[in-house]
């Protein structure tokens, strides 16, 4: 069984029945008290981080995590389904693991998914992607100097606000975790 001591940035444990990574810690002796581990941690299934001690070589069960690259293929209504770069073996994720970054996936656009045996815990989307602006009505000549913005469809369906100078074809980049308009990607 693994203690405190093993613990390391990155490494995942299961406490209280749910699954969490280490984000940092510290080993602290106070003088003629018990030393203690002072350790953040990260819920992987909500993202929630809290602080908490342990004592000092306290049992603790550690969780393997695999991490494989998948290739989105297709949205099959209920789930999304991804092939394995490596085997072309095909899976289908739930909507609700891959969160709002669901609207961004593009044919072909990569991601990792992480592996608890064969239960899957969370899927990493990219924080960025490029796609092309399909729908927009166009901006008014002139009225750039509010930060005026508009809504734009994007090619995965997905509507973004973007600023008024933004045509159809544009190719911008998006942040998937808030689903904000960045830049306009130069060709």
């Amino acid at each position: 069984m693994a203690s405190t001591s093993d613990f390391r940035p990155g490494l995942t444990i299961r406490m209280d029945g749910e699954l969490w990574t280490v984000v940092e810690f510290q080993h602290v002796n106070p003088g003629n008290w018990r030393a203690f581990v002072r350790a953040k941690l990260k819920s992987l299934k909500s993202g929630k981080v809290i602080e908490i001690r342990f004592r000092a070589g306290e049992a603790i069960d550690i969780v393997r995590i695999d991490t494989k690259e998948y290739q989105y293929l297709y949205h099959d209504g209920s789930s999304y389904v991804f092939m394995d770069k490596e085997t072309y073996d095909q899976i289908n994720v739930e909507e609700k693991l891959i969160g709002d970054g669901a609207h961004f996936l593009k044919e072909s656009e990569t991601i990792k998914i992480m592996f608890n045996g064969n239960d899957i815990i969370s899927v990493e989307m990219p924080i960025t992607v490029e796609l092309k602006v399909i729908e927009t009505p166009p901006g008014v000549r002139g009225d750039t100097a509010t930060g005026a913005q508009k809504p734009a469809k994007m090619e995965t369906g997905a509507t973004v606000n973007v600023p008024l100078f933004i045509n159809e074809g544009d190719t911008l980049k998006i942040d998937t975790r808030s689903g904000n308009y960045l830049e306009r990607v130069k060709m």
